[in-house]
């Protein structure tokens, strides 16, 4: 594959890093990151109002922008460099990929142009475990035809206790191998949201308890399919996402680091003169490079998969492996980037001064967030080596 981006696409990736050099500082991401809340609205406000990003990859007839997902982990990236405060990815990659793979046409025009609004949304799904694929799912859901009733308990929602909208997936309680989805608004009776304290402040994450929560029939996303695969695929997109975000704070913490090494002095000259210092450096940009490729061949994967008729075409099929990949590595390259940061900066960089230590907690957050890279590769693996190809089922 020949890739390089589009003009239009050079012009996306200027204009956010203008934008989010002017409203994501670091003063700003300390500030938002020490609210419960984990953003400032009018932050929020202007990422919609001004920039449209929100609705970057929505067709056009839901109030979106209509591009592809390219353009998304373009802004996915740039949001990673500045560790910006927002429930873009829960909202964006979680919740209104979920409408778009799942929801038909009555319901992606209910939902998604309360998001092209400015609510924000998120996805529930995990029941506690290892696992991050639809087997982690274990809320579940009663009734059928006009009336549903969903319970469970769900942990590790982003942005679970601020979201307007919720998208549930559950099991039917009278066959565990039936899941759907479910979208409604996050302030239905019997819902309860209780923010959780992790180590990364700067991305909230919330538990979420469903008591006999009763919701009409058409919250139920027509397209999922009841094996899990829809589910699965959402988390294939929302893995891409969250792996652009990972390359960008990469390449940043490469930056910071970098620019520290050339003011620090030691012995008479800067330590950024050092070898050893040297190469550190050299091995975080060559891992910041191979993540950028494996991030935008899967997002070129995701494009042909969203264009496609339920994912047509080679580099379609494709996108499990892709994404799996995608993350695994940027998983391991982000963190690698940050622990070796650490080490240039010395004593220094885990102090509150330094932003480092923020970019090593998120590093951390988003390698377990939607599976690390031992599970991803494992997944890989197992798709490889499958009954067709000799392996073990």
């Amino acid at each position: 594959m020949d890739f390089k981006f589009t003009e239009e696409q050079v012009m996306i990736r200027d204009a956010a890093d203008a934008f989010l050099l002017a409203e994501a500082d670091s003063a700003a991401v300390r500030t938002a990151m020490a609210s419960e809340l984990g953003y400032d609205p009018a932050f929020w406000r202007a990422l919609c109002d001004q920039m449209y990003w929100h609705v970057a990859h929505i067709p056009e007839q839901y109030g979106g922008l209509g591009l592809g997902y390219v353009e998304l982990c373009i802004v996915m990236q740039a949001m990673g460099k500045r560790l910006a405060c927002a429930p873009f990815f829960s909202t964006v990659a979680l919740a209104a990929n979920g409408l778009l793979l799942a929801g038909n046409e009555a319901q992606r025009e209910q939902w998604l142009p309360r998001i092209a609004e400015g609510q924000t949304a998120t996805l529930a799904f995990h029941g506690g475990g290892r696992a991050w694929d639809a087997t982690a799912v274990s809320g579940e859901f009663t009734g059928s035809g006009d009336t549903y009733t969903l319970n469970g308990d769900y942990c590790y929602v982003v942005d679970g206790h601020s979201a307007d909208l919720l998208l549930i997936a559950a099991r039917n309680s009278q066959d565990q191998h039936e899941l759907a989805l479910f979208m409604l608004d996050a302030d239905t009776a019997g819902i309860e949201r209780q923010w959780q304290a992790t180590m990364d402040q700067t991305r909230k994450q919330a538990s979420l308890s469903l008591s006999n929560v009763t919701v009409a029939g058409n919250a139920r996303l027509a397209g999922c399919q009841a094996d899990g695969s829809t589910l699965d695929t959402l988390l294939d997109l929302a893995c891409i996402a969250l792996a652009a975000e990972q390359c960008g704070g990469t390449d940043a913490i490469l930056r910071q680091a970098v620019a520290y090494t050339q003011e620090r002095e030691q012995f008479g000259r800067t330590i950024a003169s050092f070898q050893a210092i040297k190469h550190k450096a050299a091995d975080i940009a060559l891992k910041s490079e191979v993540a950028m490729s494996a991030v935008f061949y899967a997002a070129c994967v995701a494009d042909e998969y969203l264009a496609g008729s339920a994912g047509d075409g080679e580099l379609a099929a494709q996108l499990p492996e892709a994404a799996a990949m995608a993350k695994a590595y940027c998983s391991d390259a982000y963190f690698f980037a940050a622990g070796n940061a650490m080490q240039m900066y010395g004593g220094v960089g885990f102090t509150w001064e330094y932003d480092a230590h923020l970019y090593f907690k998120r590093a951390k957050s988003s390698e377990v967030l939607l599976g690390n890279g031992a599970w991803h590769r494992e997944r890989i693996a197992t798709g490889l080596l499958g009954p067709a190809n000799g392996g073990e089922t």
